[in-house]
């Protein structure tokens, strides 16, 4: 049995190019009614549901007539604009069956790296989810170039499980699951249905490219868990076209490939700030903060600050460092750099006084620091 999905009460779904679109012969409208069908009873179970789909691309390829691929970023882009009507309206038709609102939002890197978008995205996927709507999203491939692009939608799906601390990931594909070899090649392959998000050896077992379509292969989907795994998801890969997958997923059987992941919210959101953001400023504290944070795990107030480095806005990740410039810790802003230099060597009291609204009385709460 597998408790991960049926524990699960938020939940990230990525279906790839190849299932939403048949292996590229136009949107599969029974399969996508199907999954529509399976996610209405996930929601009657209590679970939120978010939904990952690729097929813009695919599909508009198909009603623009190119047989394969364009390398054009413009043709691309064009491909997914025209796809992405279809692929919005079916899934509005197929999840209304259910009498379930679906809401469409296209995300680019650029989105999730600006901390304020960031922070925008992440209020409006919640709202969606308390109000009873199944956001669908996609990578907004009209407007990427490649340097904004997430690549493929296995990463985006990571990074949405990241954004709204969802509990487990479920990655769709036309594989079923991640083997020990590529079974295409190696007779001897087996698969492995159990194993920890983020260990080398599997990244060493899931070579091999993808399909034609998309733009992930099975290395893609177990960098992804471990990249899920850094806020806690747990990931589960498995075959798309397995009948009634997500429904006997969350009733707790084992299907596919399920990687856990080993950290809770709280640890792993400490993580992504000390590992995996580049700070947007610095700010300088004297010794009586850095004995406060150091030692006595207190929040940082603005009096304790003597400098400030950068330019930051509201929700920044930012780095505290001693008057020996060695850093103490990280964590999120109340305030920009602006601000900052305003409040900095004032007592919390005088905030209102000098900015004419309070964000909060320290400038960084301990809740959203990591000493390092």
């Amino acid at each position: 049995m597998n408790s991960l999905i049926q524990n699960s009460s938020r939940i990230i779904i990525k279906v790839g190019s190849s299932l939403v679109t048949n292996d590229g012969r136009g949107l599969d409208h029974a399969a996508i009614a199907r999954w529509a069908s399976q996610i209405s009873a996930l929601r009657a179970m209590g679970k939120e549901v978010v939904l990952v789909s690729s097929g813009a691309v695919a599909e508009g390829m198909l009603r623009l007539g190119f047989d394969k691929r364009p390398t054009d970023i413009h043709e691309l882009q064009a491909c997914a604009a025209v796809g992405q009507m279809g692929l919005a309206q079916i899934y509005e038709t197929s999840f209304r069956e259910h009498s379930i609102g679906t809401a469409q939002v296209l995300l680019t890197h650029a989105d999730l790296a600006d901390r304020e978008r960031y922070l925008n995205a992440r209020s409006t996927l919640t709202t969606l989810l308390r109000l009873g709507v199944v956001p669908i999203i996609n990578e907004n491939d009209t407007v990427v170039t490649d340097e904004i692009k997430f690549g493929d939608n296995d990463t985006l799906g990571a990074l949405v499980a990241n954004l709204i601390e969802a509990d487990a990931l479920i990655i769709l594909t036309d594989q079923r699951g991640l083997f020990s070899a590529d079974p295409r090649k190696d007779p001897a392959a087996y698969l492995i249905t159990h194993g920890r998000a983020g260990d080398p050896a599997l990244e060493a077992m899931a070579g091999g490219a993808g399909s034609s379509l998309g733009r992930g292969g099975m290395l893609t989907k177990i960098l992804a868990a471990k990249r899920a795994a850094k806020s806690g998801a747990h990931t589960v890969i498995a075959f798309g076209r397995e009948a009634d997958v997500l429904t006997r997923l969350a009733g707790g059987e084992s299907i596919g490939t399920e990687l856990s992941a080993q950290t809770g919210h709280l640890t792993a959101r400490k993580q992504w700030m000390a590992d995996h953001l580049h700070t947007a400023g610095q700010v300088v504290l004297d010794a009586g903060a850095v004995q406060k944070l150091a030692k006595e795990g207190k929040s940082l107030l603005p009096i304790g600050v003597i400098e400030v480095h950068g330019e930051f806005g509201r929700g920044a990740v930012i780095t505290c460092v001693g008057e020996d410039g060695h850093a103490i810790a990280r964590g999120i802003s109340n305030y920009t750099s602006a601000e900052t230099r305003r409040i900095k060597r004032k007592p919390s009291a005088e905030i209102e006084a000098i900015l004419g609204y309070v964000e909060g009385h320290e400038l960084i709460h301990r809740d959203n620091m990591v000493l390092l």
